[in-house]
């Protein structure tokens, strides 16, 4: 038999501290991936961001999941616009069937950029 103990406080700045956060979620996300009655066909996580395409009926139940494991760990949920949705500087694209992936700027992006002679 194994413990877990979590640690929910550590000191900011800390190099250790990045480890033991991801640790944590690495638990939460176990836990739960393995024991929720519908899993999510894609399941991925970078740094905090979590990407997982699972069926409708069955989103809100495995948030629930999510949230459950650990009252000091709280996922939320940021559903796609349009068959869209923004995951880690991308676009992930619903289209008949297929993924597409594309850079994602923000809305208020100029396509201008500094000049590398620049003193800026």
């Amino acid at each position: 038999m194994t413990t877990v103990v979590k640690i929910h406080v550590c000191a900011m700045g800390s190099p250790v501290s990045l480890v033991i956060a991801n640790l944590c979620v690495e638990i939460i996300e176990d836990t739960t991936l393995t024991t929720t009655a519908m899993p999510p066909r894609i399941y991925k996580r970078y740094v905090k961001n979590c990407f997982a395409i699972i069926e409708k009926d069955f989103v809100s139940i495995f948030l629930l999941n999510l949230n459950s494991v650990d009252p000091n760990f709280t996922f939320t949920l940021e559903s796609e616009n349009n068959g869209q949705i923004a995951f880690s500087d991308t676009l992930v694209s619903r289209n008949h069937g297929k993924i597409l992936i594309d850079a994602y700027r923000i809305s208020t992006h100029t396509d201008r950029y500094l000049d590398y002679t620049s003193l800026h």
